[in-house]
């Protein structure tokens, strides 16, 4: 029997993650109080959507609680995810997620905690885009920066410019001749499509490559794809927003942080609490307003602002002027491939982090296999453990049986991160992370579950 999964919100976060999960055939059922959202979930998914207020028991009361596994309470307000949670749980709902904006409920010393509400689960998108976009400055030369197990393994994706020593050469060629370097090119994105390479793949310029590698390994991966990690000193942050706050209090301390805000009461209002950063009144969009504040001299830009027309806009601003990195938060995931063709270095949704989030969340609490969807991309990662008696082991299969539709980018055995190649024996309970379109997902827990 499926599951079922009630989604209050059809906002980005929620229509986002309806579409996700609407891919694994679960029974959904979605909720929202405007009527424009709700026919835009209609026509786009198979779901059950009911016109109403997440919040109020009237409506909840139309749905029965006691058959839904998920109540995702996804709103863009806190009070309403956080009424909304109780009140499900109340009547029912076995398991909640709450998306929340303030963290305040989170603070060791809260008055009202997550758990007061019934929650099982908060999901902050703004930190979790924080996080995102630090990680992006620590790994200068990479347009996308994602963990896997605990940090051990990542996944680095760089854009490779006419000058790389890549470009013309095939994946097996580059592995052959840097045996120190171990990596996986795990995905290739390349004229607005992407595609899982085999090693006769030959890189292209403009392809942007997303290689795994233990965590320790990606400067070399980095020196390798011909875009080594630079310095970063100078930061020029846009937008005092959750985002931009969140940024400049755990990056002022180690940069040399100008934070520019166009509205005078908020920049006034927080530039208190941010003691070593400089705060800017005035207006990113204005060629005259960036270079009196040296925008040549900022080795990274940052677009944090909640309208994202402005963040695009003021990014190509920062590229034109020669800023070396240049980051974008975007609201929804419909600019995604203009922009990357338009040349800023590194595109960053909160929205995206959210719905891999609860993904997450849902699939290691099934004890299924982990699923997390790059939206941009085109191509899910799944991280899955390979038991006693599967098809693979079974069989005798070798990683040569494997099709080239799918990567193995790394396996975990006993706390130990293994880069494979055609070779490498996989045994039972390893840890396994591939790369792959969605419709093989099957296929690949066929042969090792």
């Amino acid at each position: 029997m499926s599951l079922r999964i009630v989604i209050v919100g059809a906002g980005q976060v929620g229509y986002n993650l309806s579409k996700s999960l609407a891919k694994e055939d679960y029974d959904i059922i979605v909720v929202d109080i405007d009527e424009k959202k709700c026919l835009k979930v209609k026509n786009a998914i198979d779901a059950k959507v009911v016109l109403g207020n997440g919040a109020s028991q009237r409506t909840l009361q139309k749905i029965d609680m006691t058959n839904i596994d998920y109540f995702l309470a996804l709103t863009s307000l806190d009070e309403i995810n956080l009424i909304a949670s109780k009140a499900a749980k109340t009547l029912g709902a076995k398991k909640v997620i709450a998306r929340l904006r303030s963290t305040e409920f989170s603070h060791k010393d809260a008055i009202l905690t997550p758990s007061d509400f019934l929650i099982d689960h908060v999901s902050h998108p703004e930190k979790a885009a924080q996080k995102e976009i630090e990680q992006l400055i620590r790994r200068t030369s990479a347009v996308e920066v994602v963990s896997f197990y605990n940090d051990k393994i990542t996944l680095v994706g760089i854009k490779l410019e006419t000058s790389s020593p890549l470009v013309g050469r095939s994946v097996i060629n580059v592995k052959l001749a840097n045996p120190f370097i171990n990596h996986q090119s795990a995905v290739i994105y390349r004229n607005d499509d992407s595609f899982v390479p085999h090693n006769d793949t030959i890189y292209k310029r403009d392809d942007v490559v997303y290689f795994v590698s233990r965590t320790e390994d990606v400067e070399n991966v980095q020196q390798l794809a011909g875009k080594p990690a630079f310095n970063v000193s100078n930061i020029m942050l846009v937008g005092a927003g959750k985002i931009g706050r969140l940024l400049a209090k755990s990056l002022e301390y180690d940069y040399n942080l100008k934070l520019i805000e166009k509205s005078k009461d908020k920049a006034e209002k927080y530039n208190a609490s941010l003691s070593n950063t400089l705060m800017l009144i005035g207006n990113a969009l204005e060629p005259d307003f960036l270079e009196s504040e040296n925008i040549y001299e900022m080795d990274c830009f940052i677009a944090a602002t909640e309208d994202e027309q402005t963040n695009i806009m003021c990014s190509m601003l920062a590229k034109d002027y020669g800023v070396k990195q240049v980051i974008a938060h975007i609201s929804t995931t419909n600019y995604i491939k203009p922009i990357r063709r338009m040349g800023i270095d590194a595109i960053v949704s909160k929205n995206v982090s959210a719905v891999n989030e609860v993904l997450k969340f849902i699939h290691t609490d099934q004890q299924e296999i982990e699923i997390s969807r790059f939206e941009d991309i085109d191509i899910d990662s799944i991280e899955l453990e390979v038991i006693p008696n599967c098809k693979f082991l079974r069989k005798n299969y070798t990683l040569g049986d494997l099709p080239d539709t799918i990567c193995l980018g790394a396996i975990i055995r006993d706390s130990r991160v293994i880069i494979p190649n055609k070779k490498t024996n996989v045994l039972e309970n390893d840890k396994l992370l591939i790369f792959l379109k969605p419709e093989y997902i099957s296929k690949v827990e066929n042969i090792f579950q």
